[in-house]
C-alpha cells in the first residue's frame, strides 16, 4: 500500500484527491528558516500585547475585582496548559497547519476541518476589531488631524499586509521591534500607576445584593466569575498561534517548545503588573468601562501627564503589533487549510517571495469590509473568542487522543503531567466556551451560523477533493497505513 492510496483519514469517511499537479507543493513552499526562537517568542507576546492596554478591564463590570482575578487565574491556568499540550504537538507535526494539522491526526477530517475553520474565525475577526480599535486611538491621539473611519482601517491593511507580502523574515523581525516599544511601555506603566497604589480601590465596585455570594470583592457574585472568563482570556488570547510559524522556523522541533514557554511566562508577568497597577491606582470602578483603562489610571479626569502620553501612544504600538501577527497567523492557517483542500486551493499559492499572497489579501479584504461596514469591534472580538474557544477545546482533545492511542509515537518534547494537562486546558476551555452566550449571545450564534455555513461547503465538496500529498494529510495517511499493517 502506498500513500497515494490511502485516503489519509483514519475514519474512513472521505476520498483523497489524486488531481493534484506533480508540482503542487512548489508552488506553494513557504520560506523556511526564518524564524529563531527569539522572533517566535515576540511573535507569541504580540498576538497578545494589545489586551493589556484596553478590553480586559470590561471584565471588573462582570465580576469584579475578584470575579476578574480568579478568571484570569483560571484562564492564565487554561492558556499554560494548553500551551505545554501544543508544544508537545508541534515539535511531532511542525506545519503550517497548526491546530488543524493536529486535529486532523487525531480526530480525522472532520476534526481537522472545525478546528482549523475555528481558528480562522479567530484570526479574521480580530484584525478587523483591532483595525477599529487603532482608528479609535488615531482620532484620541490627533494623529495627523484623523478621525477613526474607513481610510485608517484601510490604511492599516494596506501597509501591514503589504510587509507581509515582501517576506516573512522582515514581517517578524518589524513584529518584534513594535511589540518591545508596547512591553516597556507596560513595564514603565506599572512603575507609575504603583507609585499610587490603594488597596482600597480594588474592591470599590457597589455590591449587587440580590447576586448569589456577593460581597465586596465579588460585587456580582460566584456567577460573576464564570461571565468574567472572556476578559479573563484577554491577557493570553492568541498565544497559541505561535505553532502556525512551524514552517518558517529554524529547527522548529526545539525552538517552538522554548518560545511558547517565553512567551506565556512573559504574558503571565505582564498581567500581573496591568492588573493590579491599573486596579490599584486608579480604583476598579474608575476604569471598568474605560476604553483606554491605563491611561485613565494614571490621569483620571485630570490633564494629561507626560507618562500617560507616552502609555497612549504605546498603546497603539501595542494594538499594531497585535493586528500585524494575527493578519500573519490567519494567513498561514488560510495557507494550510487550502493546500490540503479544505478551502479552494489557489488560496495557498505563494509568491516569489514565499509568501501565501492571496491567503493574506483575501482575509484582509474580508476584515476591511467587516470593520468599515459595521464599525463594531467588540462585537467582532467576541465572535473571535466564540471560535478560540472551540479550537481550544479541539486542540486539549486532539493531545489526549493522540496521548491514548499512539503512546508510541515519537515524541521530541513531551507535556509536563501529560493528558492531566490537556485535561485541564478541555475542561476550561468548554467552560470558557459556555461563558461566551454570557457575555455576547449574538456574537455566539452568528460565529456559529458561520460554521454552519463552512461545515455544508465541507460536507458536500471540499471533503471529497482532499490533497492527500499535503503534509497533514500524509502525515495521518502513514498513521492509517501503520494501523492497517498492524491489523493485517
Amino acid at each position: 500500500m502506498t500513500l497515494e492510496d490511502t485516503t489519509g483519514d483514519t475514519t474512513g469517511d472521505t476520498t483523497g484527491d489524486k488531481t493534484a499537479p506533480d508540482d503542487y507543493l512548489e508552488r506553494r513552499a513557504l520560506r523556511r528558516g526564518s524564524a529563531g526562537w527569539l522572533l517566535l517568542t515576540g511573535l507569541g507576546v504580540a498576538y497578545v500585547v494589545s489586551g493589556d492596554f484596553s478590553g480586559w478591564n470590561i471584565g471588573l463590570s462582570k465580576g469584579g475585582f475578584g470575579g476578574l482575578a480568579v478568571a484570569t487565574v483560571l484562564m492564565g491556568a487554561m492558556y499554560a496548559c494548553l500551551v505545554f499540550a501544543l508544544a508537545e504537538l508541534s515539535a511531532i507535526l511542525p506545519t503550517a497547519g497548526g491546530g488543524y494539522g493536529f486535529a486532523r491526526r487525531a480526530l480525522g477530517t472532520w476534526g481537522g476541518f472545525l478546528t482549523g475553520t475555528a481558528i480562522l474565525i479567530e484570526y479574521i475577526l480580530a484584525p478587523a476589531a483591532i483595525s477599529i480599535f487603532i482608528g479609535d486611538y488615531v482620532e484620541s491621539l490627533g494623529l495627523f488631524g484623523l478621525e477613526s473611519g474607513w481610510p485608517v482601517y484601510l490604511a492599516c491593511f494596506v501597509i501591514f499586509i503589504g510587509i507581509h507580502l515582501y517576506g516573512v523574515g522582515e514581517a517578524l523581525r518589524f513584529s518584534l521591534i513594535v511589540t518591545a516599544i508596547a512591553v516597556a511601555a507596560l513595564v514603565i506603566f506599572a512603575l507609575g500607576a504603583l507609585s499610587d497604589f490603594h488597596v482600597d480601590g480594588l474592591n470599590d465596585i457597589p455590591v449587587d445584593g440580590g447576586a448569589f455570594g456577593s460581597n465586596s470583592w465579588l460585587p456580582y457574585g460566584l456567577l460573576g466569575i464564570w461571565a468574567a472568563f472572556p476578559f479573563g482570556m484577554w491577557f493570553f488570547l492568541g498565544v497559541e498561534g505561535v505553532p502556525l510559524a512551524a514552517e518558517e522556523a529554524k529547527d522548529p522541533v526545539r525552538s517552538m517548545p522554548k518560545a511558547l514557554a517565553i512567551s506565556m511566562g512573559i504574558l503571565v508577568l505582564l498581567a500581573l503588573m496591568t492588573f493590579f497597577a491599573s486596579t490599584g491606582a486608579r480604583g476598579s470602578a474608575a476604569i471598568q468601562e474605560a476604553g483606554n483603562p491605563l491611561v485613565v489610571a494614571l490621569q483620571g479626569d485630570g490633564e494629561p501627564t507626560t507618562l500617560s502620553r507616552f502609555v497612549n501612544y504605546a498603546g497603539l504600538a501595542g494594538l499594531v503589533a497585535s493586528f500585524f501577527s494575527l493578519i500573519y497567523a490567519g494567513s498561514r492557517q488560510l495557507f494550510a487549510l487550502s493546500r490540503a483542500g479544505y478551502l479552494p486551493r489557489f488560496l495557498s499559492l505563494t509568491s516569489r517571495r514565499k509568501s501565501p499572497y492571496l491567503g493574506l489579501l483575501i482575509p484582509g479584504a474580508i476584515g476591511f469590509a467587516l470593520a468599515a461596514g459595521t464599525g463594531n469591534g467588540a462585537r467582532m472580538l467576541n465572535i473571535a473568542v466564540f471560535g478560540a474557544t472551540i479550537s481550544y477545546a479541539l486542540m486539549a482533545l486532539s493531545h489526549i487522543v493522540l496521548r491514548r492511542r499512539e503512546p508510541e509515537l515519537h515524541r521530541p518534547y513531551r507535556t509536563p503531567g501529560g493528558v492531566v494537562t490537556s485535561s485541564v486546558a478541555f475542561v476550561l476551555a468548554l467552560s470558557a466556551l459556555v461563558a461566551t452566550f454570557l457575555v455576547d449571545k449574538d456574537a455566539a450564534f452568528i460565529a456559529l451560523g458561520v460554521y454552519v455555513i463552512a461545515l455544508a461547503y465541507f460536507a458536500f465538496y471540499s471533503r471529497h477533493h482532499l490533497v492527500a500529498k499535503a503534509p497533514e494529510e500524509e502525515f495521518a495517511a502513514l498513521a492509517a497505513a501503520e494501523a492497517e499493517l498492524e491489523r493485517d
